[in-house]
């Protein structure tokens, strides 16, 4: 299985993507954007807001509730051609936090910390300008924030940040930073940005791409879900800028996934088992980190006192051994864990890749947008409908529906 998985050719998940078609900005009213209905091979379409009728009474559906933070810091280097010129601009954008590395822990200091970051405009940061240094106006006063360059990882840098003026680093990203918003919209960010990119339950920061198929999501929405019975549970991965990385190996073998950090309550632990270990997805996270539940929970089965690290689900897991273990059975081996380490969340990370051969374990329906041609994303979609994405993508461009994050949204029933 897993050989054949690696074979996988990333030309054959291609299609033609007028610019066009690909949504610049939000509509006006999240929940009247289009609904592409896929069921069992059948397509129809509504208006998003009606979701909620396409949905079994007593289903459960999870969200991710991560919160994109104002990634992108710009920074000018100090010019040297008099009082009037500008130096060289540097754009650090921030990836996960290094020091400390627990995102609740790391947006609540107050004068340092250090983060993994993608820096533009990086040759201009020379070894003889250290430091970058930028003011922004806070309450009245004049805050200055420096980062030093450290040292590589991987395909990023460590970079250190310091501060003054006693404000927490969630304070000073939002008046310093900017929202990352995806590269493919070919445009700045606007001040609007700040909550269309956000979802109406967004809570835990740490994201740098928001979980999109969320986007379409009203109050009003929610409220109707819970008129039908729906059940409702939120789960947290932040999500990397490594989402927007394309393919660039023919067969996905040659493509290293992006890792994930990850936390589930074991309040939803539980009422996934009750559920019988079934549950609608809303996104491709809310899905990745779904069915990392499932080889989380095999793992836990031979290795009970497992670390945090030790729990991370790798790349390939999935396709090396398929566990003779219901998705009930793991969940319990999750919850047997968090009662042995008294804890009520569950926190790891995620490098799992969904391709066409994998078998889907957690979820049973999904609500997700339309991806990009030759993504990983696409990948996962195409496992989830047993092959059938064409289908639905050639329905979906030849009946006017809008692409990507602020695009349009399918409800997938295979």
């Amino acid at each position: 299985m897993e050989e054949s998985v690696k074979q996988t050719r990333i030309s054959e998940y291609s299609y033609e993507l007028p610019d066009e078609r690909i949504a610049r900005f939000p509509l006006p009213e999240r929940d009247s954007s289009k609904l592409l209905v896929y069921r069992r091979g059948n397509i129809s379409e509504d208006v998003f807001r009606n979701i909620p009728c396409y949905l079994p009474a007593g289903a459960m559906m999870v969200f991710n509730n991560t919160k994109v933070i104002q990634a992108r810091l710009h920074f000018h280097k100090e010019a040297t051609g008099g009082p009037k010129s500008t130096g060289a601009l540097i754009e650090v954008f921030l990836l996960e936090p290094a020091e400390p590395s627990d995102y609740q822990v790391v947006f609540t200091q107050t004068s340092s910390c250090s983060w993994y970051c993608l820096v533009g405009n990086l040759k201009r940061w020379k070894e003889d300008t250290p430091v970058l240094k930028t003011t922004v106006e806070m309450g009245g006063k004049t805050v200055t924030l420096t980062a030093r360059r450290g040292p590589v990882h991987g395909t990023s840098h460590r970079i250190d940040f310091r501060w003054d003026g006693g404000v927490s680093w969630a304070e000073l990203l939002e008046a310093v930073g900017e929202i990352p918003i995806p590269p493919y919209l070919n445009r700045e960010s606007q001040e609007s940005d700040k909550t269309t990119y956000q979802t109406v339950y967004s809570k835990i920061k740490g994201s740098v791409a928001a979980p999109t198929a969320g986007l379409h999501f009203t109050e009003r929405v929610l409220r109707d879900l819970d008129a039908h019975g729906i059940d409702r549970e939120e789960l947290t991965l932040h999500v990397g800028a490594g989402t927007f990385r394309p393919v660039k190996s023919e067969e996905i073998s040659g493509h290293e996934m992006h890792t994930e950090f990850i936390a589930v309550k074991r309040s939803t632990i539980e009422k996934l088992i009750r559920h019988g270990g079934e549950t609608i997805a809303v996104g491709t996270t809310s899905v990745r980190t779904l069915e990392s539940l499932y080889y989380i929970g095999v793992y836990l089965s031979t290795h009970p006192d497992a670390t945090e690290e030790e729990m991370h689900v790798n790349q390939w897991t999935p396709y090396e051994t398929e566990p003779d273990m219901t998705s009930v059975q793991a969940l319990q081996q999750i919850l047997d864990y968090l009662d042995r380490h008294h804890l009520d969340v569950l926190k790891t990370s995620t490098q799992i890749i969904i391709a066409p051969g994998y078998r889907y374990h957690i979820v049973k329906m999904m609500v997700t947008n339309f991806h990009q041609p030759q993504s990983t994303l696409l990948l996962l979609v195409s496992a989830f409908v047993n092959g059938d994405w064409k289908t639905i993508y050639r329905y979906a461009l030849s009946h006017g529906f809008r692409f990507l994050s602020y695009g349009d949204s399918s409800l997938l029933i295979p």
